[in-house]
């Protein structure tokens, strides 16, 4: 784990933090080995507006590269770490992700099944902490902290299609001793009062 992100947990809640900690622990064995980028946003720089629930609320296109030899399908899962209630706000959950795709389009459609992409072919949208699929972009309080999203991308060695409307505590279970290799592309996003 790099030595920001243990400065980062300072900032979240003690349950928060616990559950950190318990996905560290998950994908230690895997390498942070996949290049996680987007034409929206540099790593550990803003997100523009168009990609919040205050703007557009448009996914951003999310690409990979490096995924190891093995890989049988990818995982994403997006999380704001500083909102605990009591774990982080997850923002996004999409897995069956083919291992041939290198990333996925702006704007994809929050639909569990996801249509029109034919190398997403099978690709599902999880349940979010709104409780609907699909992509729920930054909408931080105006709290004066800056916040972090973390798209994690996950390199699974799991032939089997996981069933539709699985939260992120089922798609972890279901990725339990069968990740790769992980990758994490961090945006940041912070709210002001009108």
């Amino acid at each position: 784990m790099k030595t920001s992100s243990f400065r980062r947990l300072a900032n979240y809640s003690a349950a928060g933090a616990a559950l950190v900690l318990q996905l560290f622990a998950f994908t230690s064995s895997a390498q942070e080995s996949i290049t996680v980028s987007s034409t929206a946003f540099e790593h550990d720089t803003d997100i523009p507006i168009e990609f919040s629930a205050y703007g557009d609320n448009r996914s951003p296109d999310i690409n990979w590269s490096s995924l190891p030899e093995g890989t049988k399908q990818v995982a994403l899962i997006l999380e704001d770490p500083i909102v605990a209630m009591p774990q982080p706000f997850v923002h996004w959950v999409a897995y069956n992700i083919p291992a041939s795709a290198t990333g996925l389009p702006a704007g994809l459609a929050t639909d569990a099944k996801v249509i029109g992409h034919a190398q997403l072919s099978g690709m599902l949208n999880g349940v979010n902490g709104t409780t609907r699929t699909g992509y729920f972009g930054p909408r931080p309080p105006a709290d004066g902290k800056v916040h972090n999203y973390h798209f994690t991308v996950y390199a699974l060695d799991l032939p089997t299609i996981l069933p539709q409307g699985l939260s992120k505590e089922g798609l972890l279970k279901a990725m339990e001793g069968k990740v790769l290799a992980s990758g994490t592309l961090t945006g940041n996003y912070q709210h002001f009062e009108q």
